[in-house]
């Protein structure tokens, strides 16, 4: 097990862990018995399902890794709208620097059953891949529509 996954289950991160492991039990968000919406996009071993998604502006895409397999979800260098805002698993601000942190620490790790969200704000074609699989042909594309 990765240690920063292991600290963020059992609570060691600080206040904020402990935050939201309390807001299903008070039945905030999710579906109406408490529980996650389904996801938009699952990860199977080494594709997203389905591999293209269309949605509106102002719409929340969220991914959920169905795989025994990690993955990430990162935006591809150039293949985002111009004005858009990069997203990625782990909160990196462009490519270059998602794929440093996995090649040093498996940074922007999803492993089976985590969730990614990102909110699409401006239309336009979103190209993304899984950072350890891209060799592989893991990648996929949202389409923001007006």
């Amino acid at each position: 097990m990765y240690r920063r996954r292991f600290l963020r289950r059992t609570g060691a991160v600080g206040s904020a862990a402990a935050t939201v492991g309390l807001a299903g039990c008070a039945g905030v968000g999710g579906e109406p018995d408490g529980g996650e919406p389904d996801p938009d996009v699952g990860m199977l071993a080494s594709a997203y399902q389905p591999r293209e998604i269309t949605v509106a502006v102002g719409e929340t895409v969220v991914w959920e890794n169905t795989s025994a397999r990690a993955h990430t979800v990162t935006a591809t260098a150039g293949g985002i709208p111009d004005a858009a805002e990069f997203f990625a698993s782990g909160g990196f601000d462009d490519y270059e620097s998602a794929k440093a942190a996995w090649d040093a620490d498996f940074g922007g790790i999803l492993e089976s059953g985590d969730r990614f969200e990102h909110t699409f704000t401006v239309p336009g074609a979103y190209e993304y891949v899984c950072i350890p699989h891209r060799e592989g042909g893991m990648f996929g594309t949202v389409i923001v529509e007006e």
